[in-house]
């Protein structure tokens, strides 16, 4: 029997090509293929959660919920990534999963705080950040508010309770100055929280958003924790954990900057530098100043963690170095003044947070701050120095779900000395050292998960004052509905004089300047929408008082100042009204009057406006790969004393009205090529007036507008993240 040999089919020339044409093609589509991602996300009890968010990590790939808690979406990306999936009142929940095989997944989202959907105290406190349990803005948010450009304080200037103060930059909260709103980092106070400045020349926050985490901005009615602040508390919370090492690199208009990130099994650290010079910014666009030097600044910032079995230590420290010269028309010289600026200033904290015993709780830290100086002003010499410094110790106990006992201590050590040289004949030297120890117990009743209360004191001893304060404070929330709630606050709050007085201590002697607080709150919120309605009132006494046109040594000092302020303020934020469309809304109202410094009577202070306005939007294109901002601030005219008129405080600006925009756009997933203007419709903003001390021949006083140092404000940058995983960029820091 024959056998046969096999057929064997050899292809032609032609039709090689062809199957290898094919043969690539559809490798070549298996490559750029999308993987579905798919899942329902349900709560511990079995019950679907709509409403979640779901996304890899670093990408815009992602989903929402729907009502059955089921989720599916398409990405790009393969190998091992990041799951986040997150929704209000629940943990976090991250996992890295094979984005080829995740499919039909279920994940379950643990509710946050005691595992009780329980209610939460919020009367005069707004809070962001990955811990946050109600965050009426996201940690983004933060710094890609249009107008912000990176500045922390910028950002927050779009929420209720806040003053929009141009000239000055710094936080002005409920008819409260600057100086009443104290910062904190991972808890201990930073003496010196805002750059160098000078007259009607606006600073900014030294602290850039690249290592923090968490921002909680009480407007009043405070823990006992805190002191020393007659307003406000804007605390800072720096990152535990950094997802990877990184290392981000910025070019910009303005400047440079450069990050890195190293982590460790144990520990992590991370530096952030950047050098900034306006001069070639300056020379292209007009500015309505002056400049010899225009504004340089060389600083950064850094943290060390070291993760414990049952706790973290935390290493943090802040430096820079600024300087600018400028010539500033003055109603009360024929020629321009001169100010020339230079400011060194250090800041370090050393904190440890971790657990001991049952259900023990303890943190402790201590921080420094120096802050030096040298002023040239005119021919006047001013140098100063300041060393702050803060040692803290806070033990909480967790007694049970419903109850939470927490005490501590702190002690603040501040020298302060002033030389004045006028290069002629006098030489002045002034300062104070204030020493102040605290002492605070404050207790949380969950009474069911609808009813909680807060209750605490605050006892504090100022050697310097020689004084003594009890601080009584309660606050208490009642859970109306599933999504809505109401809050009130009380609270006593005393805070020492601020520098340009207390520095004369060895004259006069001074007492703390006090406020008490009321605030009722309402809060309605729900996947994707938040409303909140705060009504409050502050009653000031003891506030400082002197009889010259100007503060001086031989000024006579009293503390019989008193005031108010009383208002509403409104916030609603939603993200359900259009795909990839955030909004949100602030308005405050408020009135408000002082007879203080040396107010002849009770009158409106210069820096409150009775309406403010805020709109923000954002909206992601992702077909442009595109996230885009609006933001228009508007507040109603301030009030300014016109000598030329009786009645004191009796003029009024105009209103002020700011548009801005941005636009990051990526360039590839780890490159953002990023735009900004602020004032993009060129509005005339004027911000109040100075008026000469001494009248003319025809008996008027004379008077300058203070201004913006420009009408508009242009930035680009181009920011390039290199990383392992190749999808983490600098979104979050722009």
């Amino acid at each position: 029997m024959r056998h046969q040999k096999p057929i064997i089919y050899k292809p032609t020339g032609m039709k090689t090509k062809l199957l290898f044409t094919i043969t690539v093609l559809f490798f070549a589509a298996f490559v750029s293929a999308q993987n579905t991602i798919s899942g329902k996300v349900l709560d511990q009890k079995g019950k679907p959660v709509p409403g979640a968010n779901i996304y890899i990590d670093g990408t815009y790939d992602g989903a929402t919920s729907s009502e059955t808690g089921e989720f599916s979406f398409e990405t790009t990306t393969t190998g091992n990534q990041f799951l986040i999936v997150s929704f209000l009142l629940y943990d976090t929940f991250k996992q890295e999963i094979d984005v080829t095989n995740y499919k039909d997944q279920t994940v379950k989202l643990r509710e946050n705080v005691n595992a009780l959907d329980a209610v939460v105290i919020t009367a005069g406190t707004l809070e962001s950040g990955d811990k946050a349990r109600v965050s009426v803005l996201k940690p983004l948010d933060i710094v890609t508010t249009a107008g912000s450009a990176g500045n922390i304080i910028a950002a927050l200037q779009t929420l209720p309770g806040t003053q929009t103060v141009g000239e000055d930059g710094r936080l002005f909260v409920r008819g409260g100055e600057a100086s009443e709103t104290q910062t904190f980092v991972d808890g201990l106070r930073v003496a010196q929280p805002y750059g160098a400045s000078t007259n009607n020349l606006p600073t900014r926050s030294r602290f850039s958003p690249f290592l923090f985490s968490g921002i909680a901005f009480s407007t009043g009615g405070y823990s006992a924790e805190y002191g020393e602040a007659l307003s406000s508390v804007l605390l800072l919370n720096t990152q535990d954990e950094p997802d990877q090492n990184k290392t981000d690199i910025a070019l910009m208009t303005v400047g440079l900057g450069v990050g890195n990130t190293q982590k460790w099994k144990k520990s992590s650290f991370s530096i952030n530098t950047n050098y900034i010079n306006l001069a070639p910014y300056q020379a292209v666009i007009p500015q309505n100043v002056d400049w010899n030097n225009p504004y340089q600044s060389l600083g950064g910032e850094a943290v060390y963690r070291y993760h414990f079995t049952n706790g973290i230590f935390k290493l943090y420290a802040a430096f820079d170095s600024e300087k600018f010269d400028l010539n500033q028309k003055n109603i009360n010289f024929a020629e321009p003044v001169r100010t020339d600026l230079n400011n060194n200033n250090f800041y370090l904290n050393a904190s440890y947070k971790g657990d001991f015993g049952t259900g023990w709780q303890l943190t402790s830290g201590i921080s420094y701050g120096y802050s030096k100086n040298k002023v040239k002003f005119d021919i006047n010499d001013v140098d100063t120095n300041e060393n702050a410094a803060q040692l803290k110790l806070k033990l909480r106990k967790n007694v049970s779900n419903y109850f939470k006992l927490s005490f501590g201590a702190d002690y603040f050590i501040t020298k302060f000395n002033e030389n004045f040289n006028d290069n002629i004949s006098i030489k002045v030297a002034n300062g104070y050292d204030s020493n102040i120890a605290a002492f605070y117990t404050e207790g949380d009743v969950l009474f069911s998960k609808n009813l909680a209360l807060k209750v605490g004191v605050r006892l504090s001893n100022n050697s310097l004052l020689d004084e003594t304060n009890l601080a009584p404070r309660a606050s208490v929330a009642y859970k109306i509905s599933k999504h809505s709630q109401f809050s009130f606050a009380y609270g006593d709050f005393s805070q020492t004089p601020v520098v340009d007085y207390i520095k004369y201590s060895k004259y006069h002697q001074f007492e703390s300047e006090k406020a008490q607080h009321y605030i009722l709150n309402y809060q309605f919120t729900k996947p994707g929408q938040t409303f909140r309605a705060e009504a409050y009132y502050k009653d000031y006494s003891n506030l400082v008082q002197y009889n010259t046109r100007d503060i001086q040594y031989n000024s006579v000092f009293n503390n019989n100042g008193s005031g108010y302020a009383k208002g509403l303020d409104l916030f609603w934020r939603d993200s359900n009204l259009y795909k990839n469309l955030e909004y949100w809304i602030s308005y405050s109202y408020i009135d408000s009057e002082r007879q203080y410094k040396n107010f002849p009577n009770m009158a409106t202070p210069n820096f409150v406006a009775n309406h403010s306005l805020s709109i923000v939007t954002k909206y992601f294109i992702t077909d442009w790969k595109s996230q885009i901002g609006f933001t228009n601030s508007y507040s109603s005219g301030r009030p300014y004393n016109d000598p030329n008129q009786t009645q004191f405080m009796n003029g009024k600006t105009k209103s002020y009205n700011s548009l801005s925009f941005n636009w990051a756009y990526l360039l590839t997933t780890q490159k953002i090529l990023y735009f900004s203007v602020s004032n993009v419709l060129g509005s005339q903003n004027v911000f109040g007036y100075d008026y000469a001390k001494l009248p003319d021949a025809n008996g008027v006083y004379n008077r300058q507008a203070v201004t913006p140092t420009a009408d508009r404000f242009f930035f680009v940058g181009f920011f390039w993240t290199i990383s392992q995983n190749k999808n983490e960029n600098q979104l979050k820091n722009l």
